[in-house]
């Protein structure tokens, strides 16, 4: 059992309409106006896809901690710069990337909490 939580610390969620390609529980970015999607690898990303509504809406956590997916061993905690990996999840990036605060990673479970 954890002994420590930062779930939903400071969450901010927002409303956008839903691309093709968002799903709930995965990284997304804008790809139009008032718009998300499914993020392409190395690609930025604007936040999670809590939910995403039959009729194209998608609720979006763009700050706040957040449970993300994650299968990339190299991130770790501390100050690491991440991109999208192209399959809903973030991943150490491989050149330039944002520098975000990750406070814990489970290899096994494949996530990692991360201030967005």
């Amino acid at each position: 059992m954890k002994k420590v939580s930062f779930e939903e610390i400071g969450a901010v969620v927002a409303t956008f309409l839903a691309g093709d390609n968002a799903k709930k529980g995965q990284m997304v970015n804008l790809s139009a106006a008032d718009t998300v999607d499914g993020c392409s690898a190395d690609g930025k990303f604007c936040g999670l896809a809590l939910d995403v509504t039959g009729d194209g809406v998608a609720s979006v956590q763009v700050s706040g901690f957040a449970q993300v997916p994650c299968s990339d061993a190299g991130v770790t905690p501390g100050w690491v710069a991440l991109a999208a990996d192209g399959t809903g999840g973030v991943k150490k990036a491989a050149s330039e990337g944002r520098e975000y605060l990750v406070v814990s990673a489970d290899a096994d479970a494949q996530t990692a909490v991360v201030l967005l």
